[in-house]
């Protein structure tokens, strides 16, 4: 097919990959413009203008759809489909109109579950057990169209939201050369209006442990904010975030180290099992405790 591609990060480059194996037509992509990083604050293409120029795909990337000039040059593609992976661009109903069959879009969760901006994270820090990829006949709601196709992948009770990320990310590129090689046969289901939950865009003020909270929770908001924006405590007076847990056995004053990185929450306990100290590399926590010497008894998320 003809395929227009839309998406931005990291997320979507693998799907962008699959659809060129599969050997679809990539007429153009479609991503966010480069911004500003690093310390001399270069423009940085985002990684889907950085894969796409690799292939030598033209590559556009207009602030806004909505001027009638952009939907008269997406029009003239002539696609038969656009696939949107993560683009973060509104798509006016003259873009969803353009091509032919379309424009498809790859979401992380079972829909209606976790619409919106933060499926993956949202997904772990709720304690679900499960979820997956939707591939999903866009229409102006956010997120609401039918879905065409769906699959589904546990989460285990280590994941991280950067481990989830990467398998959704795969789950999703293979899913959707599948719903394209099938797309005249698949049936558009539309979503229930039981089940609807919306997955809040991630707010850094949501980051800081509160230990006063019972571990199961701390433990889940520690995974589903890895590796960012990063969950943090402070420990003498340093912020360190906290990349890696799972729930231990123990029980003390919320805070309080009580072997290792076991530390006592509201209700149980978390061990932490890697961390990124302030301006430092992640390390395994072993590694962590042999500079900074927090003695049992030593209480974390202290303000001094």
């Amino acid at each position: 097919m003809r395929v227009v591609f839309m998406g931005t990060p990291d997320f979507s480059v693998p799907v962008l990959d699959a659809l060129a194996a599969a050997g679809h037509e990539i007429v153009c992509v479609y991503t966010r413009a480069p911004r500003p990083a690093g310390r001399g604050q270069a423009e940085r293409p985002s990684p889907v203008h950085q894969r796409a120029a690799a292939m030598r795909v033209p590559v556009r990337h207009p602030k806004s759809l909505r001027a009638l000039e952009e939907q008269a040059d997406f029009a003239a593609l002539n696609a038969d489909v656009a696939v949107v992976v993560a683009y973060g661009l509104i798509l006016p109903q003259a873009i969803l109109d353009a091509p032919a069959k379309g424009c498809l879009n790859i979401h992380a969760s079972l829909l209606p579950r976790w619409r919106g901006a933060a499926p993956i994270q949202r997904a772990i820090m709720a304690g679900d057990t499960e979820t997956g990829v939707c591939i999903m006949q866009m229409e102006a709601g956010l997120d609401t169209g039918p879905v065409l196709l769906r699959r589904e992948t546990p989460i285990g009770p280590e994941d991280t939201a950067g481990e989830l990320h990467d398998r959704l990310s795969a789950l999703g590129a293979t899913a959707i050369v599948d719903a394209l090689a099938r797309l005249d046969s698949l049936t558009a289901e539309p979503q229930p209006d039981a089940g609807v939950t919306y997955a809040e865009k991630i707010d850094k003020a949501e980051a800081r442990v509160d230990w006063t909270r019972p571990a199961p929770h701390i433990d889940r908001q520690i995974r589903g904010l890895s590796p960012l924006p990063g969950a943090w405590t402070t420990a003498g007076g340093k912020r360190v975030k906290l990349i890696r847990s799972r729930l231990a056995e123990g029980a003390g004053a919320p805070g309080t180290v009580l072997a290792g990185l076991t530390v006592a929450c509201g209700q149980g306990a978390v061990e932490i099992t890697e961390v990124q100290p302030e301006g430092k590399p992640r390390m395994p926590a072993e590694a962590y405790l042999r500079g900074a010497r927090l003695a049992p008894g030593t209480v974390l998320g202290v303000t001094e």
